[in-house]
C-alpha cells in the first residue's frame, strides 16, 4: 500500500481506539517514526498531513532534517548520548528519552545556552529489561524530584518501551503501570503532565485505551526498514 493509504489506515485505528476509550482523537499524537527512512519519505507524509516525526540518532537527524520539509516537527526518542546533546538541543522540540538527573542537567546545561526551554519527557523502564534503556519505576520518584527543578527544561509526562510479544494485549500491563506512574508524578510536581509516549505499530491501539497521548508508529506508516542484522523489535 502507499504512505497515504497507510496513514489513513493508521488514523482510522486511532479514531477506532479513541472511540472505544471515550476519548477525542485530537487527544491522540502520532509520532511517525522516520529512522532509517529518507527525507523523501517525511515529505510525502508532510504532504499526507502528518506533522510530527520521531528520529532516534542525532546525527542522521543532523544530516536529515535540514532536507525536510519546514513543516515537520521533531522529537528525539533513542538513546542520548551527552555528547550529543548540544546537537540535540537545536534540532528537536521534545526529547522524549530522558533516563537520569545526569542527561536532564546536560539538556538544562544546552539548552541555557541556546536561550530555550526543552519539553522533556521521562523514559521509564517499566519491565526491567537489561536490554533497554530507562530509569526504574522505583527511582522515578527520585529523578522526577531532582529533575524538576532544573532551568531550561519542562517535564511534560512519562516514555516506555514495552517487552516485544507477538500478542499486543500482553502490552496492556506495561501501559497501565506507566499512566500509574504518572500519576505518581503528578503528586510529587503538584501539577499535571499531558504527555503518555507508548504504543508502536503493533499495540498503539492498546495504548491509547490506557490512555497514550503519543504513539510512535514507523513501520506501519513507512513499511519495513532494510537491516544487515536481524530485526529487534521496531517502534
Amino acid at each position: 500500500m502507499s504512505l497515504a493509504t497507510n496513514l489513513a489506515v493508521i488514523q482510522y485505528r486511532i479514531r477506532e481506539a479513541c472511540k472505544r476509550a471515550g476519548r477525542s482523537p485530537e487527544s491522540v499524537l502520532l509520532l511517525a517514526v522516520s529512522k532509517t527512512h529518507p527525507p523523501q519519505a517525511v515529505e510525502e507524509a508532510v504532504v499526507g498531513g502528518q506533522i510530527f516525526f520521531g528520529e532516534s540518532k542525532v546525527q542522521e537527524a543532523k544530516q536529515k532534517i535540514p532536507l525536510c520539509p519546514g513543516a515537520a516537527r521533531w522529537h528525539f526518542i533513542g538513546h542520548l548520548q551527552s555528547n550529543k546533546v548540544r546537537d540535540a538541543a537545536i534540532l528537536f522540540e521534545m526529547i522524549e528519552s530522558v533516563d537520569s538527573p545526569a542527561l536532564a542537567r546536560e539538556i538544562s546545561k544546552r539548552c541555557q545556552q541556546a536561550a530555550r526551554t526543552m519539553p522533556i519527557l521521562l523514559q521509564v523502564n517499566v519491565a526491567g529489561e537489561s536490554s533497554k534503556f530507562g530509569c526504574s519505576p522505583e527511582r522515578l520518584p527520585d529523578y522526577v524530584t531532582q529533575i524538576a527543578t532544573l532551568p531550561a527544561i519542562e517535564i511534560h509526562g512519562l516514555m516506555t518501551l514495552p517487552p516485544y510479544a507477538p500478542d499486543p494485549e500482553k502490552s496492556r500491563r506495561y501501559f497501565r503501570r506507566l499512566r500509574e506512574l504518572k500519576g505518581r508524578c503528578e503528586e510529587i510536581i503538584g501539577a499535571p503532565l499531558a504527555h503518555l509516549s507508548m504504543g508502536m505499530s503493533d499495540d498503539f491501539e492498546i495504548a491509547i485505551e490506557e490512555g497514550a497521548t503519543i504513539v510512535r508508529v514507523g513501520t506501519a506508516l513507512f513499511g519495513r526498514r532494510i537491516r544487515s542484522s536481524p530485526p529487534a523489535p521496531e517502534n
